[in-house]
């Protein structure tokens, strides 16, 4: 992983998931001012992780289509993480979040194809849906935060054409 210094200065961090091994060119285009990326599973293709890693910081899970890849199966299913003082858990499945959430700030999860950005309990719970193949009839979707000092000061919803 290429680390890229944080400063003192708000942090942005790339929202990504069910990419489904494509890994579209304007999506790379808005990672370049991230210095995290964060991908919510089904990555397919360990090739594209490889070109994630030169991006930014990378979290990433394993999603229920990259328990076959090689490289991608041994990915958490879970993980739970700390980015400018914001505390994150991250999963492919909605289903797979646990009830115990104590002291986390934000919720990531894909699987749906469907963006969703909700604030429930002061609690933000973001799928930045799918970035890769539209599926389902849905758009093609991701976010960015911009956190600072233990707050989410901004969540940006980014929308590709079809």
């Amino acid at each position: 992983m290429s680390e890229k210094p944080e400063g003192n200065g708000p942090v942005r961090a790339a929202v990504i998931s069910d990419t489904h091994g494509l890994l579209r060119r304007e999506v790379v285009a808005e990672l370049q001012d991230c210095t995290h990326i964060l991908h919510a599973g089904d990555i397919v293709r360990e090739s594209d992780l490889d070109e994630l890693r030169l991006y930014g910081n990378i979290y990433a899970v394993r999603g229920n289509n990259d328990r076959w890849q090689e490289g991608l199966r041994d990915l958490a299913g879970s993980l739970r993480f700390e980015i400018a003082g914001v505390s994150f858990f991250m999963t492919h499945d909605p289903y797979d979040v646990p009830r115990n959430l104590d002291g986390i700030q934000a919720v990531i999860c894909g699987h749906t194809h469907m963006y969703r950005e909700e604030r429930i309990d002061g609690r933000l719970w973001l799928n930045p849906g799918s970035c890769g193949r539209a599926r389902f009839f849905g758009d093609v979707t991701m976010a960015k935060l911009l956190l600072q000092d233990g707050k989410i000061l901004q969540v940006q919803r980014i929308d590709f054409p079809v």
